[in-house]
C-alpha cells in the first residue's frame, strides 16, 4: 500500500526554491533553496521567519533576489556535488550582479566552511544549524565588505519561539521540528558532526504549533527529528528527572498529546530508530485514529556483523523483533526503509542477508543506497571503503529489483479495499483527477469530483500502478 517505486536516492525535494507571498515594498528580496532531509526544509522555513521579521520579503524568481542561500546536505557526495554546481552558478551571476549576497546554511556549512569561503570563494555568508538568528547580523556585515560565518553548534537552540514560515504548496500538510541534533554515532553519518548533540523541544510548543496550522487550514503535521524515538523532556538519557516540579514526557506521550490538541488533524513522525522504538509509540499509534499508520524504519543492513561496523546499536535479530511488534500492534501499519549497498567490508554472504531481510520484511517502500564514504565519520578513520563500485552496483540493482517486486505486491494488496484519504490537490498528471495520501502515506488518484483541499473522504481502490493507488469515491 505504497508507492512502490524504488528510490535511489530521495531526490523528489532536491534543490527545491521556496517562498511565501509577500508585498512588493516589504525590502530586498530573499531566495532560499533546500536540499536533503525534511529536516533542511523545515529549517527553512525558520530561515524565512527569521529573515522576515528582518524586513526581507522572498521570492521563487532567482533572478530578482539580492540575497540567496542554499540549505545544504551531506549527507551524500550526491547532494554536494549539486549544491557546489549551483553555488558555482550564483558565483558567476556575481559577476553580473556584484550587490549580490550568496550563502550557504546547514550541515555543508558547517563541514566545508574554510573550503568554500578562502579556497574556493564562492560564497560570501556560511552560517551553521543553530546560528541561524545570527543571519541578519551576519548579512550585514556582507553588505560593508566581509565575508561572514557563524557555524557554532548548540546545545540549547531548539527555535521553540519562533513560527515558522509556513513555505509547501499545498497549505494542506506541514512539519514540526521537536528536537534537533543526533547523540547516535553510527559510523557512515555525518550529522552527529553537522548538527551537534540531540536537544528536544518543549512539548507544550509543539502542541501550541499543531494548533496554529490546524487553525491555518492544514490538515495533516509531521513532527520531525533526527531520531524522534528519543525525544525526551525534562528528563535526562538516564531517566533522571531534571526538574520535579514539571512533568516529564516521552514520544509516546507527545505523540498522544499532540493527537488530543488536533483529532482532526492527521499526525505522522520520521525518522525512527529501531534500537529506540518502543512498544508504547505503537500502542499509542493504535490507540489514535488521526496518527497515520506509517513508520519509517531504516534498517541499512540485514547483517548483523555490517550493522556492528556500522555502529548501529542494533542486531538483525533485534530489528526483526521490532517488525514483529508493529506487525502485532497495528497489523495495517506500513513499514518503509533505508537500505545501504556496499558499506565496508561487506562480504556477498552479508549481502545475501539484507536480500533475505528484505524477503521477510516485505517493505512498502525503501530509499536504497550505494554506499558513499562521507569525510569526518568514523567510518572513514576506521574502515576501508573496499567493495568494489561495481560489486555496489550490482547489489544495489538486486535490492532495487527485489523492492520494485515487495511495493508491486503491496500495493496489489491494496485493490478492493477502502481508505480514508486527505485530498491534497490536482494530480500531476490529469485535470480530470485528484490526488491525496492515505494512513499507509500511499499516494491515491481519484476522480475529480466536488471535493475541498484539506477535506477526507473515502475512496474504494480498484486499481493501482507501481507508484499510485487508483480508485472511486464512495459515501462515507
Amino acid at each position: 500500500m505504497f508507492d512502490s517505486q524504488p528510490k535511489v536516492i530521495d531526490e523528489s525535494r532536491q534543490g527545491e526554491a521556496i517562498a511565501l507571498d509577500s508585498s512588493p515594498d516589504s525590502g530586498k528580496k530573499l531566495y532560499i533553496e533546500s536540499y536533503g532531509c525534511q529536516m533542511n526544509f523545515s529549517d527553512s522555513e525558520i530561515v524565512a521567519s527569521i529573515l522576515t521579521g528582518a524586513g526581507y520579503s522572498t521570492t521563487r524568481d532567482e533572478q530578482e533576489a539580492e540575497v540567496v542561500l542554499i540549505n545544504t546536505c551531506s549527507i551524500r557526495d550526491n547532494a554536494e556535488q549539486r549544491v557546489r554546481n549551483r553555488l558555482h552558478h550564483f558565483h558567476a551571476r556575481k559577476r553580473r550582479q556584484p550587490g549580490l549576497v550568496v550563502g550557504i546554511l546547514g550541515c555543508m556549512a558547517e563541514r566545508l566552511k574554510s573550503t568554500l569561503l578562502e579556497e574556493e570563494k564562492i560564497v560570501d555568508l556560511v552560517v551553521g544549524p543553530d546560528a541561524y538568528r545570527d543571519l541578519p547580523n551576519l548579512i550585514g556585515e556582507v553588505e560593508s565588505g566581509q565575508k561572514a560565518v557563524n557555524v557554532l553548534l548548540s546545545r540549547e537552540e531548539t527555535y521553540a519561539d519562533i513560527s515558522p514560515v509556513r513555505l509547501d504548496q499545498n497549505g494542506v500538510t506541514g512539519f514540526i521540528s521537536i528536537m534537533r541534533g543526533c547523540d547516535n554515532m553510527c559510523s557512515f553519518c555525518v550529522v552527529p558532526f553537522t548538527r551537534g548533540r540531540e536537544r528536544s523541544r518543549n512539548p507544550e510548543t509543539i502542541v501550541h504549533e499543531a494548533k496554529y496550522m490546524f487553525d491555518q487550514g492544514y490538515r495533516e503535521v509531521t513532527l520531525l527529528g533526527q531520531n524522534v524515538d528519543s525525544y525526551r523532556w525534562n528528563i535526562t538519557k538516564k531517566n533522571e528527572v531534571i526538574d520535579p516540579e514539571q512533568p516529564t514526557v516521552n514520544f509516546a506521550q507527545l505523540l498522544e498529546k499532540v493527537a488530543l490538541a488536533v483529532p482532526e488533524m492527521r499526525i505522522r513522525f520520521s525518522t525512527s530508530h529501531p534500537k529506540d522504538m518502543t512498544d508504547d509509540v505503537l500502542e499509542t499509534m493504535a490507540k489514535y485514529h488521526n496518527i497515520c499508520k506509517y513508520i519509517h524504519l531504516p534498517v541499512q543492513s540485514g547483517s548483523t556483523s555490517v550493522l556492528k561496523r556500522m555502529n548501529r546499536g542494533y542486531s538483525r535479530e533485534w530489528y526483526l523483533n521490532r517488525i514483529a511488534a508493529i506487525r502485532r500492534i497495528m497489523p495495517d501499519c506500513a513499514i518503509s526503509t533505508d537500505i545501504i549497498a556496499g558499506f565496508c567490508g561487506e562480504t556477498d554472504a552479508e549481502h545475501a542477508d539484507t536480500i533475505s531481510l528484505m524477503r521477510n520484511v516485505a517493505y512498502d517502500f525503501a530509499y536504497m543506497f550505494k554506499y558513499s564514504e562521507r569525510p569526518r565519520t568514523l567510518a572513514e578513520r576506521k574502515f576501508e571503503d573496499d567493495v568494489p563500485e561495481e560489486v555496489k552496483q550490482r547489489r544495489l540493482e538486486e535490492i532495487i529489483e527485489l523492492q520494485m517486486e515487495n511495493g508491486k505486491a503491496s500495493n496489489e494488496r491494496a485493490v478492493g479495499k477502502t481508505f480514508e484519504v486527505l485530498v491534497e490537490g490536482p494530480s500531476k498528471k490529469s485535470d480530470a483527477e485528484w490526488c491525496g495520501r492515505n494512513s499507509q502515506n500511499a499516494m491515491v488518484v481519484f476522480p475529480k469530483g466536488d471535493f475541498e483541499k484539506g477535506s477526507y473522504i473515502h475512496v474504494e481502490i480498484n486499481a493501482c500502478t507501481a507508484a499510485t493507488l487508483k480508485g472511486e469515491v464512495v459515501p462515507s
